[in-house]
């Protein structure tokens, strides 16, 4: 994503793309089969509405990733992680505000679990083995993370994440961060379904379309083409 004035926009997000094709590896290949958590929520009896909040890159591909879940109410992209309100995109894209651009899934529990959400997240929403960046983009405001809002959030990522490591799944060690969420604040409209309303964008054809059809080809059983509101 750029960090320049947004009229010059197209034009890098062009170079980023490029970059990303020459330096890091396609979003497609890093899709990784995982096991189901052995420590997870039960279903609820009756649909309700619970959160997660998430961190995996750029906001786009994450939060166009769970938008296409069944089960997910909505998907939001935005800010996490920080002590305080950001004033916005470019005071989070200059990693000095502590934020990371996150995802708010809102998610109906009698359709889907926390631990069913987070194996997707960690499978085809980013690649939780990279340390501050994802891809082309870099810096702490694309950390890979998980903000819990309890308990048993908590508890379910620890386990998941030492439960992957320990199966060794990915060539290298996990360095999702698992912190309590502090506050989630909305990005700006135009980031919002960035990546259904432009999927010619160099950037989002490709670092970000093979993460929802990984997700299609991953979780049959929980894809679906239309998506959720944010």
């Amino acid at each position: 994503m750029s960090k320049l004035n947004t009229r010059f926009l197209g034009v890098s997000l062009v170079l980023i793309a490029l970059l990303g094709l020459l330096f890091s590896v396609h979003a497609s290949d890093r899709a990784v089969v995982l096991p189901n958590p052995a420590v997870d929520e039960a279903l609820a009896a009756k649909s309700g509405q619970e959160s997660m909040v998430v961190a995996g890159g750029c906001f786009w591909g994450v939060q166009a990733v769970f938008q296409h879940v069944k089960g997910v109410i909505s998907a939001t992209s935005g800010y996490s992680g920080g002590s305080s309100k950001p004033e916005g995109y470019e005071s989070v894209s200059t990693g000095t505000t502590g934020h990371a651009e996150s995802v708010k899934v809102v998610y109906d529990p009698s359709k889907i679990t926390y631990g069913e959400l987070l194996k997707i997240f960690f499978s085809v929403a980013h690649d939780p083995t990279e340390l501050n960046r994802q891809g082309p983009d870099q810096g702490t405001q694309y950390r890979s993370a998980i903000f819990f809002s309890g308990d048993e959030q908590k508890r379910i990522a620890q386990a998941y994440i030492a439960q992957l490591d320990a199966a060794k799944v990915f060539p290298h060690p996990i360095v999702t961060q698992v912190a309590p969420l502090n506050g989630f604040y909305q990005a700006e409209a135009y980031h919002q379904n960035y990546a259904t309303l432009h999927p010619d964008n160099p950037y989002i054809k490709y670092n970000d379309l093979p993460k929802v059809a990984n997700l299609q080809q991953q979780f049959p059983n929980v894809y679906r083409q239309s998506i959720a509101g944010n």
